[in-house]
């Protein structure tokens, strides 16, 4: 009798104990996080006048088509660096790609900026590893799911170019077009979580290419960490060193702090950077924002107003980067013109020294072999430094060129003096003009402030036309 007592005793207490967990699992679904700072911060409820930026955009790419792409074509820059730039890109919207180990809360990031808990749009999240495609959210009228052929079959987005991963890619590949006011000026990309024991090719197809595509152009990269999966194993290595360069639009994100102690907190931020500090060799360290970006209001006795500032901090620089775009997207293409001159004057001293070597009875193809496999021997980067404005930190890698004359023979290649011509001008003359004039006067009409309508090409005739050489002033 006394045995039935104590069971019927320990059920109740069990039922009891069920029904205040079920209880308390309804208070946290309730209890959930106010959203006005990111409304605040983003401006979301503003119905200011976007800025008119067509003008600048138009001058943008008559300047890059005029200027910059015949040299580009005329050297095959794409087949060195894999690099394209479509008409999609320039006009492209920013871009802020979520990299990161599997579940540590991309997903759910990403569904808390555009509030898309609970509704047909969100992504789906869960603590096994959930998201396997590259997921690229874009603003649309209605909700619309866009398949990676589709996307790319359109020359007029920006991701024509992922076509040249394949069609196992593609298949990894979807967009999805939400009606969100946020989504108007920036693109998000969340990206399939690292597992450090899978390899590019159980994936099917060749992974760190895709995230080396997405980060070179990538407006902000947000690299998120969970602190229960703060170790670093070989694929994160590889991610972070396909970052080199871009560390000024690298953010660390610790996310889910909420669910650690103080004392622990602490304890996990110092290793988070230990991890971190061989693989960013730079002197200062990307900002790193501590908190937890989900909808769930942050666990008690944690620091919710720490918490709260970093996720302002975040969203401020967030919104910097959308006010900004302009000025990015100019300082990116003439980066890019940048990088196409040297690889045309590098390919111009490859040529002109292999003409100075040839003799009558030399074997060509044995002399250009040698200029390969040395080309210190015979000065050709020493040559570029030394008599052009070339930063040796521009300099590409020698190997490259081995594989880039393996396949395009240098017989295929003019020497620059000869890519002139009478109506046209210059090709180095036209692309050091928009380096060093055009896309800076483009670049200081926004940051004066000017109005950026009043640029006209049919005015301007965007850059001043081209000195013929061959005529005497």
């Amino acid at each position: 009798m006394r045995v039935r007592v104590l069971l019927c005793c320990l059920a109740a207490s069990l039922l009891v104990s069920g029904q205040a967990e079920e209880t308390e699992d309804v208070n946290e679904e309730v209890l959930m996080r106010d959203r006005s700072h990111i409304e605040k911060t983003l401006m979301l409820n503003e119905d200011k006048p976007a800025d008119d930026y067509s003008a600048v955009m138009q001058r943008l790419r008559k300047i890059y088509h005029s200027s910059i792409k015949p040299l580009e074509q005329s050297y095959k820059y794409t087949e060195l660096r894999q690099h394209e730039i479509t008409d999609g890109e320039i006009t492209s919207k920013p871009m802020v790609l979520f990299l990161g180990p599997w579940s540590v809360g991309k997903s759910t990031m990403i569904n808390y900026l555009l509030g898309l808990e609970d509704t047909r749009y969100q992504l789906y999240t869960g603590a096994e590893p959930t998201t396997s495609e590259f997921t690229v959210l874009m603003h649309g009228p209605k909700l619309k799911t866009i398949e990676g052929i589709v996307m790319a079959a359109d020359s007029a987005r920006s991701f024509s170019p992922l076509e040249k991963f394949g069609q196992n890619f593609l298949e990894k590949l979807i967009g999805i077009e939400v009606p969100h006011k946020l989504l108007e000026r920036v693109t998000f990309v969340d990206t399939p979580g690292i597992i450090e024991n899978r390899k590019q090719q159980e994936r099917g197809y060749p992974f760190n290419d895709v995230c080396q595509w997405f980060i070179d152009r990538a407006d902000l990269i947000f690299v998120v960490f969970d602190p229960t999966k703060l170790d670093v194993g070989l694929e994160l290595e590889m991610l972070f060193r396909q970052l080199k360069g871009r560390e000024s639009q690298i953010r660390i994100i610790l996310n889910k702090a909420d669910s650690l102690a103080t004392q622990m907190l602490m304890r996990v931020y110092g290793a988070l950077f230990w991890s971190l500090a061989p693989l960013i060799n730079v002197t200062e360290p990307p900002r790193v924002y501590v908190s937890s970006f989900w909808p769930q209001e942050y666990k008690p006795d944690t620091h919710r107003e720490l918490f709260l500032k970093e996720e302002i901090s975040l969203l401020e620089d967030l919104n910097q980067v959308i006010e900004n775009r302009m000025e990015n997207k100019i300082a990116f293409i003439r980066q890019h013109a940048i990088r196409v001159r040297i690889h045309a004057l590098l390919v111009d001293r490859y040529l002109q020294t292999y003409k100075d070597k040839m003799t009558f009875f030399s074997d060509g193809e044995l002399v250009f072999k040698d200029i390969v496999e040395d080309p210190d021997k015979f000065y050709i980067f020493k040559t570029i430094l030394a008599k052009t404005n070339v930063s040796k930190f521009d300099l590409p890698n020698r190997e490259a060129y081995k594989d880039f004359f393996g396949i395009n023979p240098i017989s295929s290649f003019k020497l620059l003096s000869q890519q002139c011509s009478y109506m046209g001008g210059c090709f180095l003359e036209k692309i050091e003009r928009a380096i060093t004039q055009e896309l800076p006067g483009l670049l200081g009409s926004l940051g004066l402030g000017k109005n950026p309508g009043a640029l006209n090409c049919d005015k301007t005739g965007c850059g001043e036309t081209p000195k013929n050489r061959y005529r005497k002033h």
